[in-house]
């Protein structure tokens, strides 16, 4: 439990999708059991295929990412690491990985020529993507360091929205 909300207590499963272009395997895997209680992030550079997808489906109101919070659906700045890294800053994320053991990794990964030049948010932001199964894992405990009034805007509003059409799904 984590900011005062219990998902699971409510009956709210998160799942990774793998990226916007599985949206329709989940929404048919999904939406028959849970209906409309279905809410997500996207990434901005998917946010318009994923407002399209959605659109033809007829659960958001224009195929163009204007469309999707009707959906449930909220765009993060660039991803969801890049709205939890800068919500916590350089040092509590770098402390996240020292957390994992992986802080020695990073600046390793930090050494590398083509890292040097860039800022250490695009940094982080690369390293936590460039390990199989690391978002996720990251992604957890970077939002378990969160301030309650920190949270970032997309993941604040898509967890309103889960508990929100979650209730008004429920019988």
């Amino acid at each position: 439990m984590r900011l005062g909300v219990d998902l699971s207590a409510e009956g709210i499963l998160v799942v990774s999708m793998g990226g916007a272009t599985n949206i329709l395997r989940f929404l048919d895997a999904l939406e028959p059991e849970r209906g409309p209680a279905v809410v997500g992030l996207c990434d901005a550079a998917e946010a318009d295929y994923l407002a399209r997808r959605l659109h033809a489906r007829g659960r958001a109101a224009s195929p163009d990412a204007t469309g999707l919070p009707t959906a449930g659906f909220h765009v993060c700045d660039a991803d969801l690491e890049d709205e939890l890294i800068r919500a916590l800053g350089v040092a509590a994320t770098e402390q996240v990985l020292d957390d994992e053991g992986e802080l020695e990794s990073f600046r390793a990964f930090q050494r590398q020529l083509y890292q040097r030049p860039r800022p250490v948010d695009a940094q982080l932001r690369r390293f936590i993507a460039s390990h199989a199964g690391a978002k996720l894992r990251y992604a957890a405990s970077l939002v378990n360091r969160l301030d309650p009034d920190a949270v970032p805007g997309p993941l604040a509003r898509v967890l309103h929205d889960a508990r929100d059409r979650h209730r008004r799904a429920r019988p």
